[in-house]
This record gives structure tokens, C-alpha cells and sequence, in this order.
């Protein structure tokens, strides 16, 4: 249940599943209540490491 090494945050990993999908996820916006949100927030990032 513990991160033993090389941790990724969640909002990291759902970027870059949605890069390796095709999707630009800073593009893809929902609007809930009348706001505008992010899947991955304003904090995610494409973790290049799980790519290789």
C-alpha cells in the first residue's frame, strides 16, 4: 500500500495516459457548475520516465 520508489502523483499519470492516447490533456476541459476544469488540474505533467 506504500510507495516503495519513483512515485508519480496522480495527476501526473492521468497526463500521461492522455498523451499515450493522443489527447492533449492541458486542451481537454469539462465545465461542471459553471466552471471550467482539468482532469489533470493545473498540476499535471507527462512523467517522461514510464515512457521509455
Amino acid at each position: 500500500m506504500d510507495i516503495v520508489e519513483n512515485g508519480v502523483h496522480v495527476h501526473n499519470l492521468n497526463a500521461t495516459v492522455l498523451h499515450l492516447l493522443g489527447l492533449d490533456h492541458e486542451r481537454l476541459i469539462y465545465r461542471y457548475e459553471g466552471r471550467e476544469f482539468r482532469l489533470t488540474d493545473l498540476h499535471g505533467h507527462i512523467v517522461k520516465e514510464i515512457l521509455v
